[in-house]
């Protein structure tokens, strides 16, 4: 998928301690048997900062 012209998407790392309670809150719901493919995608979404922005054209 490529993003459209004047759509920028960001995606870094957020603070380590954020990042710490995103990485074991996704290693306590695979201990607790949670479907993998809920797991993961929450804990990268808590460990990631990911920002969509949309630039406008100037007229």
């Amino acid at each position: 998928m490529v993003p459209r012209t004047g759509v920028t998407v960001d995606i870094c790392p957020r603070d380590l301690p954020i990042a710490l309670i995103g990485a074991g809150g996704g290693a306590l719901a695979l201990w607790a048997q949670a479907p993998v493919e809920i797991a993961i995608p929450v804990a990268l979404l808590i460990v990631l900062d990911v920002r969509v922005r949309r630039m406008r054209r100037s007229t």
